[in-house]
């Protein structure tokens, strides 16, 4: 199943794709329902149940504060994320459901932690309920944040509708048949993706959005970099990277010779981004918000000490890099998940990995077997990644460990480019194994926060 560019990078609000954007997206899915099937005005009250991974690190996650901007018709791309909706919803007691209508609304018993029920479905489960003046029930619905931010409703998932169906001139299921499309047409991984992507939107909608979110991507670096304070939660940890940066600077005037210098950039940029994430900040799904750091470091290494060895311009490289991306994780989105609640972090910062090293590998001229190979070997070295973020928070450990795979993204990349491309695992193998591995881990470790770093380094 191809999965299109703009499925696979959105812009949105952190700290999470499938705990904040997606509960964000299926409240106002809800609000849309209501309208369709003419009950929206007769609505007096909205109670939403959260089920399972979402109620047990909802709070951390934002989830609550999500739903809100949702049942709001708030769009993630464009709201102002300095202003203090939830600050007003709490002190009037009230929300503008829609955007159009006030009716009232407490927190606390309109948004029900269910934290010992688990969908059958998928761990990530939420159910809206309109009810009208008299409490009677107008419409109830059962949602899925499924990793990314996609959302499905209960009749859509079990209908295994997981992305719209796209006619393109090149589909492909997995990487044996992308590689022999590339053989077939003597085009590279990118060209595919863009030959696919010209049969869905024009050329000036492609090149506008690859833009823009390379743009939200560099504006997030830029912004973690500057930033000082501390990281909201309770946890009481301080931004890092204003830090690193500051002693970057200092080692570059003071012309430190460190010959692994390049490596502390690359920790600093994934660190500025994972940190805006991990504030509420505007960060793009890469192919998550809790990997948000991974790709924009790597891409940004790219920029400053790679493209000069690259045969492409600047501009076109970065391109090709996202493209070559967008590809590794259609793979990945389509043979197994990119969802922490499902498969733990080897398919969030296991898959941006993935997907930097193969993006690199191709922004460098590396060729189409190279590119496999690089993505192979950053998932090999990730594979059974779990994710048990203390207090649920997306702090600890995942902001170090989106600098850590953005550097093993890097090496991942310069060892493919030092061969020819053959190699003895495919990609294919690898994404089986993963989603295999995935689903035989305990949901203790899949972003629960019943075991352990959770466990055992703090208790909250």
């Amino acid at each position: 199943m191809y999965y299109s560019f703009f499925d696979i990078f959105s812009i949105g609000i952190g700290p999470s794709s499938s705990h904040t954007m997606g509960p964000m997206r299926a409240a106002s899915r809800f609000i849309q329902s209501l309208q369709e099937k003419g009950v929206f005005e007769k609505t007096a009250r909205v109670r939403t149940f959260l089920y399972g991974s979402l109620a047990l690190t909802g709070i951390g996650h934002g989830t609550p504060n999500a739903i809100i901007y949702g049942l709001m018709s708030l769009n993630p791309e464009t709201m102002d994320v300095s202003k203090n909706y939830i600050e007003e919803v709490k002190r009037d007691q009230q929300i503008k459901l829609g955007g159009i209508r006030y009716i009232p609304f407490h927190d606390q018993p309109d948004i029900l932690l269910e934290k010992k029920t688990f969908l059958k479905e998928h761990s990530n489960g939420m159910k809206f309920d309109a009810l009208d003046e008299n409490g009677n029930i107008l419409l109830s619905e059962i949602y899925f944040s499924i990793g990314g931010g996609t959302v499905l409703r209960a009749d859509e998932i079990n209908q295994s509708v997981t992305t719209p169906t796209y006619d393109v001139p090149f589909p492909f299921d997995t990487c044996t048949e992308l590689m022999q499309l590339c053989h077939d047409t003597k085009m590279g991984i990118a060209d595919i993706v863009f030959k696919n992507e010209e049969s869905i939107h024009t050329f000036q909608e492609i090149r506008n959005r690859v833009q823009q979110i390379e743009s939200v991507m560099q504006q997030g670096i830029d912004r973690g970099i500057m930033t000082m304070g501390k990281l909201q939660g309770g946890l009481e940890i301080p931004r890092r990277a204003p830090l690193i940066y500051k002693r970057l600077e200092e080692k570059f005037h003071a012309n430190d010779e460190d010959p692994l210098m390049i490596i502390d950039w690359i920790n600093l940029w994934a660190f500025a981004v994972a940190e805006e994430n991990a504030s509420g900040g505007q960060v793009v799904t890469a192919p998550t918000m809790g990997s948000a750091g991974v790709i924009p470091a790597v891409l940004r290494y790219f920029e400053r000490f790679a493209a000069k060895k690259s045969p492409f311009d600047l501009a076109i490289g970065k391109g090709v890099f996202l493209l070559t991306a967008s590809a590794i994780c259609s793979l990945y989105r389509t043979n197994a998940s990119i969802s922490g609640a499902e498969v733990g972090c080897q398919g969030e910062v296991g898959v941006a990995c993935s997907m930097a090293a193969a993006g690199l590998v191709a922004a460098l001229g590396g060729t189409n077997a190279q590119i496999e190979n690089a993505a192979e070997i950053a998932m090999e070295h990730n594979l059974g990644l779990t994710c048990d973020p203390i207090c649920g928070l997306v702090q600890v450990p995942c902001i170090e460990r989106n600098a850590v795979g953005a550097v093993k993204a890097v090496n991942a990349a310069r060892l493919a480019l030092q061969g020819n491309g053959n190699h003895l695992v495919s990609l294919d193998s690898v994404i089986k194994t993963m989603y295999e591995t995935g689903k035989n881990l305990s949901e203790k470790y899949k972003e629960t926060s019943l075991a352990g770093l959770a466990v055992n380094a703090l208790t909250c």
